[in-house]
């Protein structure tokens, strides 16, 4: 049985138990392959930098933008990787091909970083420090986003239908699973960002 995220002397703590934690990792993971921002090492350590924000310096990546094709690009992403510029097709194309790679990096990062406190977990106690906190937090809003996405629930009017909807709905619908976990990480969510920011303070 879940307990929520708490300020303790070793850090925040949530307690997960095995299923919990089973899938909540697994959600991440899918969320982390999803973005996989994957960059080889050039073994330069200038362009290795210049890599990881998201620039290539390669003379064949410097052409003009072309918009993204919708058609071909999963619309979770663009729920996690918004675009800059909704008015302008090929100045959004443009500001992403600057900077979306190092955006995929940080938020994968941050997922790798929940993923490996997870499985770290300790008689069931998820710990976090004042680092780790933050990008564990910024991972759950991922993982919303994305389980979001792929339930159809964009806008306040959608997620207002599917809590509706879960009163008449099977018990064995994926779909009620789903808005389950779905309302188990806004939770949990809140619950991390509320020890953040020292509301309700359980130091012990």
């Amino acid at each position: 049985m879940a307990r929520a995220f708490l300020r303790e002397p070793e850090g925040f703590v949530a307690l997960l138990d095995d299923g919990e934690r089973l899938v909540l990792s697994g959600l991440m993971q899918q969320t982390r392959v999803l973005l996989s921002p994957e960059i080889e090492p050039t073994g330069d350590a200038f362009d290795d930098l210049v890599a990881s924000m998201g620039v290539s310096l390669d003379l064949a990546d410097q052409g003009a933008a072309e918009p993204a094709d919708a058609d071909h690009r999963d619309p979770a992403l663009d729920r996690l990787l918004p675009t800059a510029h909704r008015g302008d097709d090929e100045v959004a194309a443009e500001f992403r091909r600057l900077t979306e790679e190092g955006l995929r990096q940080r938020k994968s990062s941050n997922l790798d970083l929940a993923i490996d406190r997870i499985v770290a977990a300790d008689e069931d106690r998820v710990v976090l420090d004042a680092a780790q906190a933050p990008a564990f937090l910024i991972a759950l809003t991922d993982v919303r986003l994305l389980l979001g996405e792929r339930m159809g629930m964009r806008t306040e009017e959608d997620a207002e239908e599917l809590h509706a909807a879960m009163e008449t709905i099977d018990d064995d619908d994926p779909l009620g699973y789903a808005m389950a976990w779905y309302d188990f990480l806004t939770w949990l969510q809140e619950t991390l960002a509320h020890a953040l920011m020292g509301d309700g303070d359980d130091d012990v």
